[in-house]
This record gives structure tokens, sequence and C-alpha cells, in this order.
């Protein structure tokens, strides 16, 4: 009997031990994809295959929204004219879009949400960190409160795609294969400063 306890007791340990390995090396693997995203600009003419592209909308339709509204819808383009259009969407910084593979404008809807803010800008990270999983390159390219010759962005990618006005825009995420990804940050650059514990 006292010998069936030792081993219960060993294996529950064991157990609890392997567990929190486990949670380690999740946790690791999290933070490593974290440390490897970063916004690529150059993109080289291989395609995003269907597989790649279904898992990065997998990740913005599992991103968490205000009340589970999921105001947000995603608009993959692949038309190469339709990627240039949207390369002219805004003054500065959107003209990467016209050298990527495809795009994914996160189109939010106002009248179902009014934090179509947070919830597009939630859907936006999870799917750069899922591109970077994939090794992708891709780009957040910034469209709301940006403007094209006066005129505001949101309003000019909204003529583009043909959609009503409740649809808000935060951004687009650039995507394609890419030899030009900007090496890893390491966590020892992360700025402790920005932390403050209220004690």
């Amino acid at each position: 009997m006292l010998v069936i306890l030792f081993f219960h007791d060993y294996l529950v340990s064991y157990i609890g031990q392997f567990k929190q390995k486990i949670l380690i090396v999740i946790n690791m693997e999290l933070l490593d994809i974290m440390l490897k995203r970063r916004s690529t600009r150059k993109f080289s003419d291989e395609p995003v295959t269907k597989q790649e592209i279904d898992k990065i909308l997998q990740a913005a339709l599992l991103a968490p929204t205000s009340m589970n509204r999921k105001p947000c819808n995603f608009m993959v383009v692949e038309r190469k004219e339709i990627l240039k259009e949207l390369s002219k969407s805004k003054d500065h910084g959107a003209d990467l879009i016209d050298g990527a593979d495809k795009a994914i404008v996160v189109i939010a809807n106002s009248m179902v949400a009014d934090t179509w803010i947070e919830d597009s800008s939630i859907a936006l990270s999870h799917m750069h960190l899922m591109a970077t999983d994939l090794g992708l390159g891709s780009c957040w390219v910034q469209i709301h409160l940006r403007s094209k010759n006066g005129e505001d962005s949101e309003k000019v990618v909204r003529n583009i795609l043909k959609i009503d006005n409740y649809y808000r825009i935060v951004g687009i995420l650039a995507l394609g294969h890419s030899k030009d990804i900007p090496k890893p940050r390491s966590l020892e650059e992360l700025d402790k400063t920005k932390i403050h514990f209220l004690v």
C-alpha cells in the first residue's frame, strides 16, 4: 500500500513538472514570435498560398472584441490593380502595398460596435503575429486619421472597395514573402523604464 501511494505521489509530481515545462515552452514560442515580428516593406514575387491566408484569417477571427460583437470583416485583396490603388490611398507610407502579393483590409461596422478602433487593432495584431509564425513578411499600413491630397484616407479606401460609409478602416495588412525581414529583436532591448508598479 505504501509503495502504491509513493508511486502515485511521484506520478502526480512528475506530471505537474511536465505540464509546467510544456507551459514554459509554449510561452517561449509565443515570445519568440513576438520578437521576430518586424515590419517588412519589400516583398518577393513568391505567392502567399491559400493555406497561409486561411491561417492568417483564422487568427483574425479568433481576435477578441468588445462584448463579443465582432464588428470586423476582412477583405483579402489579390488583384494587382486594386493593390496599386490601395498603395496610393494616403500621402505617405502606403507605397509598399503595390509590391505585396496580397493585402487584407480590416473593415469594421461602426453600427455594430463603437469600439471598432480597438477591435480592428487587435485583429491586425493577431494577423501580424500569425504571418510572422508562417515565415511571411507583413506590414500594418495605417489608414485611420490619414489623408490623400486633403481627402480622408478611409473615404479613399471605401471608394476603392465600393463599401458603405459605416465601415471604418483602421489599417491594411500587406503580405508577402520577403528576404528583407529585419532581424528579430531581443529581450535585452526591452525598455523596462516603461513599466511602473503601484505599491
